[in-house]
């Protein structure tokens, strides 16, 4: 049997441009653009929401081949102004995408997003599936109350006891029954005491869990308090809200929306955050999709066997 050695990220490579988008509203979008100016068009949809982009995201793709546009959705990153709420929800990003692909003149784009960056991708590609050349997607969250119920109050915790510990620890006992409800109450306090131990308890929570390698694989940026504040306030903002879709099950109820585009699905078997059960109801609804769930990985996009299939699927689409 022949062994393939697994694909790596591309070449660190900085931005040819970095701009921002008036929304006419009181938010600026920041985004940035790298690789070719004249290669194929795609946009990169971070996590969170509210968890800005990284430069690692820039590596996913050939830089001879792509024009890679990466926004800081509202309210996080370099986007201003930060870990605001108002004009903040789901519809309002799809329109910010909008706005730049217009601004830049692209007809279609690939669409590449994980985790909440999925959520988005889908949403998007059902509001505008004309505008979707390909989707890449990793760590498929649907947004639907189970999913939130496991990772906020009763499931993950069975498997990272020790880091539930901490997220725990802000809250006391008699509120412990609605957590999601409870972390508000302190992440939208006057006081910013409370609201920044609330926040890195909720952004260490995740970042405890999106590796395999558990509470040792935390990413150093999830207990910075600027970053976390943005982090744990727009998720618990968009996740009381269920994402803001008519209801729990839109996408999969849109499925045929998406069904021509062209889709590469990378779903990691030990996803804690994302358990994979989302992402086999997904290939389900929609089997035409390429799927493919990595024997070895979590949620975290930086895992060995994550960033193979997703810049082979990014390989792939750059041949269409």
């Amino acid at each position: 049997m022949t062994h393939t050695a697994r694909r790596e990220l591309y070449p660190e490579i900085e931005p040819f441009e970095t701009a921002f988008l008036d929304t006419g509203g009181i938010h600026r979008v920041h985004y940035e653009q790298v690789g070719n100016p004249a290669g194929k068009p795609a946009v990169v949809l971070h996590g969170g929401p509210g968890g800005g982009i990284n430069p690692a995201l820039r590596r996913y793709f050939d830089p001879a081949l792509w024009r890679v546009v990466l926004p800081d959705q509202r309210g996080c990153g370099k986007s201003t102004p930060n870990a605001v709420l108002e004009d903040n929800d789901t519809w309002k990003l799809i329109e910010d995408l909008e706005a730049i692909r217009e601004r830049l003149g692209f007809e279609r784009w690939t669409v590449f997003g994980g985790s909440w960056g999925s959520t988005l991708a889908m949403a998007y590609a059902i509001t505008h599936p004309e505008r979707v050349e390909a989707l890449v997607l990793r760590g498929i969250f649907l947004m639907a109350p189970s999913e939130l119920h496991w990772f906020y109050q009763d499931g993950a915790s069975h498997i990272f006891p020790d880091a539930w510990e901490g997220f725990l620890a802000p809250i006391p006992e008699a509120e412990r029954g609605q957590l999601m409800e409870a972390y508000w109450r302190r992440l939208s306090s006057d006081d910013p005491a409370v609201r920044t131990e609330a926040a890195i308890a909720w952004a260490s929570w995740e970042g405890d869990t999106v590796s395999v390698k558990g509470p040792q694989g935390r990413p150093e940026k999830f207990a910075e308090p600027e970053f976390a504040v943005a982090f744990a306030r727009i998720e618990n903002h968009y996740f009381r809200n269920l994402g803001f879709f008519p209801e729990s099950d839109w996408i999969l109820k849109n499925v045929d929306r998406m069904r021509r585009i062209p889709t590469w699905i990378v779903q990691g078997r030990f996803d804690v955050v994302t358990p994979c059960t989302s992402a086999w109801s997904l290939h389900r609804a929609w089997p035409e999709a390429n799927f493919e769930m990595v024997p070895d990985a979590g949620h975290a996009s930086s895992e060995p066997g994550i960033i193979d299939g997703l810049v082979r699927a990014t390989d792939a689409a750059a041949r269409l």
